[in-house]
C-alpha cells in the first residue's frame, strides 16, 4: 500500500486514548491520535507507543511495516504526531488489555531524532525547566498538570455545592492587602522620561488610573466586599509578589483560593479549611489514581539516591490517606512554642532558627510539630499580633489575633487565615500603626460602619496544595510557566 493521504480515506471518528484502553467494545474500528513515546520492532513488524494526554498510560499501536510506505514508517519516530486508522483488538502482550491494529496511518509533525530533546531516558527536573515549552509531554509532567486541573474543578465543585459564590477580584489594584509593599507596579508612563511632580517624584496622577497602582497580592479585600453582602464568595485566580526570593517554595506569579465568609468566626473558619482540604485530597485519590501510582513510584525511586534521614516517611499515596484518616490538631501558638522549646531538636540546638515567643516560624518548626510531634495535621491559632496583618481580628489580650495556619506534612504551611477585624475603630487604629495610608483603604474601612458582621477568611495557596498533592519538591515544577527573579521565560 502507497502513502496514504486522510482525506481519501473514510472519516471515522476520533477516540481519545484514555477511553480506549477501558474499552471492552473490541473488533470495531477506531481512531486515535497522539505523539509517539517509543517505537521499537524488527523489518516485519512496529510497535509504537501513542499517547494523547488523556492518561498517563499509552496505547500500543501494531504495524505491519510491509502494508505501508517505508518513508512513512521512517517518519514515526519519538516526538512525532500521528493519526491511526485501525481495528481496536484485545492485546497478546503484558502491560495492556487492547491495542490497535494499524491499517491507515498519517504523520501529522516529524520530529528529528537527532535534535528532539525529549528521547526515551531520563531528564532532570532542571533540564526540563529549560524546555518548559515541551516538558508537557513528559510522563511526570502529563500526570502533574492533569492533577492540576483535578484540582482546581475540585475546588470549584465544592464551593458550589457548599453554597458560595466565585467572585472575580481585580488584578491591578491600588492597595496593598498584606502591607508588605512587595508588588509588582503597573503604568503606562514613559519609563525614560515620566512626569514629575514640584517636587521631583513621579506625577501619577498623569499614569492612565490617575494613581499609583499594582499587581494584586491577594483578592481578600475585595472578597470581603462581596461577603458582607453574599454571605459566602470565594476567589481563585492569579496574585502577585516581587519577592526576590529564589528558593523551591516561592514563585513570583501563584494562584491562590481565598473564601470569605459573613458570620464565621475563627472555629467556623478552621472547619471550613479543614473541609475543604480533605474534600480535595479525596477527590484526588478517587479520579486520579493512576497518575499518582505513577508519581509515586518516580519518587520511590528518587528516594533511594538520598540519605536515610531526608527520605519520606511515608509514600505518596498514603501520605494522602493520612490526611483524610486524622482529624487536624488545634492548638495556640502559645503552645506550639512551648512543644518547640521543650523539644529534643531545641535542645540539642538542630533547629537552624531559635524559637521564642514572638517569632514567625520557619518551615522546620511547622514541619516538626506536624512530622514528629502530633504526627498529624495541625492548625495554629492566636499568633502575636505583630507578625500578622492588619485586618486580622485581635484577641481581648492586646497581644495576639484570630489568626491561624493549617500546617501539613512535608509542606508546613498550606493555609493562612484568620477571622477578620470588624470592629472600625480597631481596625482603624491598626491601619494607622502599620503605617498604611488611610486614604487607599477608605473603602474597606466604610464597610465596618454599614451593617459591619463578625466574619473570617483564609487564603489557600493553590501550587502548595499541588506540592503536596503530587509529592513534587520544587514549586516550579507544578505551575506550567513559573515566574521568578530573572526568569519570564516562555
Amino acid at each position: 500500500m502507497g502513502l496514504i493521504i486522510l482525506l481519501t480515506l473514510m472519516k471515522q471518528r476520533r477516540s481519545f486514548i484514555k477511553d480506549l484502553l477501558q474499552s471492552t467494545d473490541v473488533d470495531r474500528d477506531v481512531n486515535a491520535k497522539g505523539w509517539v513515546r517509543t517505537k521499537r520492532g524488527n523489518k516485519q513488524i512496529a510497535f509504537v507507543a501513542l499517547n494523547d494526554g488523556s492518561t498517563i498510560n499509552n496505547i500500543q499501536v501494531v504495524i505491519d511495516i510491509a502494508s505501508f510506505n517505508e518513508d512513512q514508517i521512517k517518519n514515526i519516530t519519538t516526538g512525532a504526531s500521528i493519526s491511526v486508522n485501525g481495528t481496536l483488538i484485545k492485546s497478546m502482550g503484558q502491560g495492556q488489555s487492547v491495542e490497535i491494529q494499524a491499517k491507515e496511518i498519517e504523520v501529522y509533525g516529524t520530529a528529528d531524532p537527532e535534535t528532539y530533546p525529549l528521547q526515551k531516558k531520563s531528564h532532570t527536573l532542571e533540564f526540563l525547566r529549560e524546555i518548559a515549552h515541551l516538558r508537557f509531554r513528559t510522563n511526570t509532567f502529563g500526570a502533574i498538570f492533569r492533577i492540576r486541573h483535578a484540582m482546581s474543578f475540585a475546588i470549584h465543585k465544592f464551593f458550589n455545592d457548599n453554597n458560595f459564590y466565585y467572585l472575580h477580584t481585580p488584578i491591578v489594584t491600588g492597595s496593598d492587602a498584606e502591607g508588605a509593599g512587595e508588588m509588582f507596579r503597573v503604568t503606562t508612563l514613559d519609563a525614560e522620561n515620566p512626569p514629575k511632580t514640584d517636587d521631583g517624584k513621579i506625577d501619577y496622577s498623569e499614569d492612565f488610573f490617575g494613581k499609583e497602582t499594582n499587581l494584586t497580592v491577594s483578592g481578600q479585600l475585595e472578597a470581603e466586599l462581596g461577603a458582607t453582602a453574599l454571605s459566602n464568595v470565594y476567589t481563585f485566580g492569579p496574585t502577585f509578589r516581587s519577592e526576590n526570593s529564589n528558593t523551591p517554595r516561592h514563585l513570583a506569579e501563584f494562584w491562590m483560593i481565598e473564601p470569605e465568609m459573613a458570620f464565621y468566626d475563627i472555629h467556623d473558619n478552621m472547619d471550613l479549611a479543614e473541609k475543604i482540604l480533605k474534600y480535595v485530597v479525596k477527590y484526588a485519590l478517587d479520579n486520579c489514581i493512576d497518575d499518582l501510582s505513577f508519581l509515586e513510584k518516580r519518587l520511590l525511586e528518587d528516594e533511594k539516591s538520598k540519605p536515610q534521614n531526608e527520605r519520606s516517611e511515608m509514600p505518596l499515596i498514603e501520605k494522602l490517606q493520612f490526611i483524610l484518616e486524622n482529624d487536624f490538631v488545634r492548638l495556640s501558638y502559645t503552645e506550639a512554642i512551648d512543644v518547640l522549646k521543650n523539644s529534643k531538636p531545641a535542645k540539642k540546638g538542630k533547629f537552624q532558627f531559635p524559637v521564642e515567643w514572638g517569632i514567625d516560624l520557619q518551615s522546620e518548626h511547622e514541619r516538626y510539630l506536624v512530622e514528629k510531634h502530633y504526627k498529624k495535621p495541625v492548625i495554629l491559632i492566636d499568633y502575636p499580633k505583630d507578625i500578622k496583618a492588619f485586618y486580622m481580628k485581635q484577641n481581648e489580650d492586646n497581644k495576639t489575633v484570630r489568626a491561624m495556619d493549617v500546617l501539613f506534612p512535608g509542606i508546613g504551611e498550606i493555609i493562612g487565615g484568620s477571622q477578620r477585624e470588624e470592629d472600625y475603630d480597631k481596625l482603624k487604629n491598626r491601619i494607622s500603626e502599620m503605617g498604611i495610608p488611610e486614604k487607599d483603604m477608605w473603602w474597606y474601612l466604610e464597610t465596618r460602619k454599614f451593617g459591619t458582621v463578625p466574619h473570617s477568611g483564609f487564603g489557600l495557596g493553590f501550587e502548595r496544595l499541588i506540592l503536596f498533592i503530587t509529592g513534587m519538591s520544587n514549586i516550579r515544577d507544578v505551575i506550567p510557566f513559573p515566574r521568578t527573579p530573572k526568569n519570564a521565560e516562555f
